[in-house]
């Protein structure tokens, strides 16, 4: 009896609820119009690292938060995956020089960001959570990056930096960035309606 009054527990905070759907979307939709705006700082900001070949990877994570932050927010599985999936979609609608393959490394990255809360077993929401998130991340751009884009035209060094930035870029931009607006945001009492937005408020007020 237990057994099946905890498995029901675990059931019901994993159940996504409508206003999860309609926040994880609303995240999605905003970070896809920031991804078009990076993806338009792309070379003038690539051009800024290039005295260094490969350090581009830096700016990687830029695409990376949207996951992050979702689940951060939402805490469901999936939720990652979902909102960078939604932000890709919004920004290859809006308009980005790569296109397509905006969706694909949008679901390839969700997934990374999906893998580093999965290995946590969706119980930490803390910063080493959205570190850990992050750098999934970073990881799943950097195998992308180097293996089929342009970058994959780089002699080895070139790369190895580029895929070594992407994932300190993950952890940065995507992971730490995302759990400084998660407690901005909480701090507002927007996420009040979240476990997110409580235990952000009960930690500054403790």
């Amino acid at each position: 009896m237990h057994s099946s009054t905890s498995a029901s527990v675990r059931s019901a905070r994993f159940r996504w609820r409508v206003v999860d759907v309609v926040v994880a979307s609303v995240v999605g939709v905003a970070a896809g119009v920031i991804f078009w705006a990076w993806g338009q700082a792309w070379t003038p900001l690539s051009t800024g690292l290039a005295f260094l070949p490969g350090l581009e990877g830096l700016l990687s994570g830029g695409w990376l938060f949207a996951g992050v932050l979702g689940g951060l927010i939402i805490r469901k599985p999936g939720a990652a995956l979902y909102t960078e999936i939604v932000a890709a979609v919004v920004s290859m609608a809006v308009g980005t020089q790569w296109g397509f393959l905006t969706f694909v490394w949008g679901v390839l990255e969700g997934v990374g960001a999906e893998i580093g809360f999965a290995i946590l077993l969706y119980a930490n929401w803390r910063l080493i959570g959205a570190l850990v998130s992050g750098a999934f991340a970073g990881l799943s751009t950097a195998v992308l990056d180097t293996n089929f884009s342009s970058v994959a035209a780089y002699e080895i060094g070139p790369r190895t930096v580029y895929f070594v930035s992407a994932i300190v870029s993950g952890i940065l931009l995507s992971g730490l960035v995302s759990w400084l607006i998660v407690r901005a945001l909480a701090a507002t009492g927007a996420l009040d309606r979240f476990a997110a937005g409580r235990e952000a408020r009960a930690a500054d007020t403790a």
